[in-house]
């Protein structure tokens, strides 16, 4: 059965090259605030909220884009990783996928739950910020974690 909605090989060496480096920034972002100056850009806004001025539509304004730049890169970087065909493309592959989505999608909203139950205020704001990741990221792991230890017990057996 082929997948038609699966990436080529090739796609995935290029998903590694992007997200290893945007996890990385992705820390240096969450834990030490880190900003690159030279990302400070005009960027057209829609709406801005002002705290301590009046709301505004419509606008330019120079805003500091690291963050959005990491979250792109570290979505395509995911996207390739996680949907780019191995080498080997079978049907059991496929159920390995399938069987790394759905556990992803279940730990993800587990995970939206309790902090839905246990975070407040800014926190909350925070914690979906990082849940924004985790379905791609727990995919990636958990399908590759799974795939590895097939070829390992497939290695043994031989």
């Amino acid at each position: 059965m082929e997948n038609r909605l699966l990436l080529p090989h090739s796609c995935k060496r290029i998903g590694w090259l992007l997200l290893i480096p945007a996890l990385v920034a992705g820390v240096m972002l969450a834990f030490f605030e880190f900003e690159a100056e030279w990302l400070e850009v005009p960027v057209f806004h829609i709406f801005i909220q002002g705290f301590m001025e009046e709301d505004s539509w419509f606008v330019w304004k120079d805003t500091n884009v690291t963050n959005t730049v990491v979250m792109v890169v570290l979505v395509v970087g995911g996207l390739l990783v996680g949907f780019s065909r191995e080498k080997t493309e079978d049907e059991f592959i496929a159920s390995l996928r399938l069987r790394a989505m759905l556990w992803a999608v279940w730990v993800h909203y587990i995970l939206l739950l309790m902090a839905a139950i246990l975070t407040y205020y800014f926190a909350f704001f925070t914690a979906m910020v990082y849940l924004m990741f985790t379905v791609l990221l727990l995919f990636i792991i958990r399908f590759h974690y799974l795939l590895y230890h097939h070829t390992k017990t497939a290695t043994d057996e031989e």
